[in-house]
């Protein structure tokens, strides 16, 4: 695993206004950055993410079928008691999943260690899917990488097919993001195209527009019934939103699905860690005032249970405070996680976020920081696969 410098292409910002990537600059600092990429042997990319990303998968769903019906562990998980119901049925009907991100610390020669998995709401789909897939075929274009240069990297491919996979073909499916955010809403736009291209026929609906018919069937502005809806929004939030007691009786297929709530939040990383003790890509974790914390040893991260973009995350090593992140999260609790140092490349620190679609891995995005913390306006940077 290298970081190496490279020359960007002249007409990157064009081509990614024209794409609809307008985020690429936010705040006038650079979220996409090609003035450098990653490079990794297969052999790192097979063993030592894609393996990895595929079991920590299989012992996720092992978290969920034991807190289903569990109201213990949905308590330690901070769901509100309103929403067992609501999991448990989607759980016990198999509701599918459509993708999902593992933030992983990888070094390239040391077991990947998992940070959190982005369950119910990853961004950075776009430009981990098309845009940095884009980037290679230009650099081999150009005579940058050689023709047999590759990318871990079937995102695009694997959704179209889910897409297929999940509807009859030429369904109607709704999509739904929040008004307030820009890069939400090309995010979804771009699934869009992915479902419309899977045969189906897409339909827009901002989130706080979703209204409730006479029926308790989900409408959008144009009175059409929802009968599949992907929400880029949060389980947490919808079930505090008006529609919320309409949830179990709308009759809707939901991406992500209900039972998705029990991994989406930072309290499955203690059940995690308490089920499967000693795994070689999991850290120690647990709850505050439990016996677990012992094994966190002198440095840990101490972690809101619903957080986004490394908000209200501080990292303590030796008595001493390495970060202590700001934001508005906290309300419902902190769990604790042994501190891994991501690796660092030059002034640089570097995750590797791992994508799931379905249940298989399909690609991987990297993020740096000078900072501990990722966060929201970290620097995107592309990858390629050398033999």
């Amino acid at each position: 695993m290298q970081r190496i410098q490279a020359q960007e292409r002249s007409d990157w910002r064009d081509k990614a206004e024209k794409l609809g990537f307008i985020f690429h600059t936010m705040y006038g600092e650079p979220y996409w950055d090609e003035t450098a990429y990653y490079s990794f042997t297969l052999e790192q990319v097979e063993s030592g993410i894609e393996d990895p990303t595929a079991e920590l998968y299989a012992m996720c769903l092992d978290v969920v079928d034991r807190a289903v019906g569990n109201e213990e562990l949905l308590t330690k998980l901070a769901i509100p008691e309103n929403m067992w119901g609501l999991i448990t049925d989607s759980w016990q009907k198999k509701a599918p999943s459509l993708y999902g991100r593992f933030d992983l610390c990888y070094d390239g020669k040391r077991p990947a260690k998992m940070l959190e998995f982005n369950a119910d709401t990853p961004t950075s789909l776009y430009e981990s899917a098309y845009f940095q897939w884009l980037w290679l075929e230009d650099k081999i274009q150009d005579g940058t990488f050689s023709g047999n240069t590759d990318q871990f990297n079937s995102i695009q491919e694997k959704i179209i097919h889910r897409f297929a996979d999940l509807f009859e073909p030429g369904s109607n499916i709704h999509f739904a993001s929040c008004k307030d955010t820009e890069e939400d809403r090309q995010t979804v736009k771009y699934l869009e195209d992915c479902a419309a291209q899977s045969g189906h026929k897409p339909h827009f609906v901002y989130v706080e527009d979703i209204g409730v018919d006479r029926f308790g069937r989900f409408a959008d502005t144009k009175d059409n019934v929802i009968q599949s809806l992907f929400k880029l929004y949060p389980w947490e939030d919808m079930v505090r939103e008006e529609y919320a007691p309409h949830l179990p009786t709308c009759d809707v297929t939901f991406l992500e699905p209900a039972w998705k709530s029990v991994l989406s939040n930072k309290a499955f990383l203690p059940l995690i860690w308490q089920f499967n003790k000693g795994h070689p890509n999991l850290l120690p974790a647990a709850f505050e005032g439990d016996e677990g914390m012992d094994e966190l040893g002198t440095g840990f991260v101490k972690k809101p249970i619903f957080s986004r973009e490394g908000a209200n995350v501080s990292i303590f090593k030796d008595g001493e405070t390495l970060e202590e992140g700001e934001g508005e999260y906290g309300e419902e609790g902190y769990i604790y996680q042994s501190f891994e140092q991501l690796p660092r490349f030059e002034d640089n620190y570097t995750v590797i976020g791992s994508w799931l679609v379905g249940d298989e891995p399909a690609g991987m995005a990297l993020r740096e920081d000078e900072d501990l913390v990722t966060k929201d306006l970290s620097r995107f940077l592309p990858h390629i696969i050398v033999e």
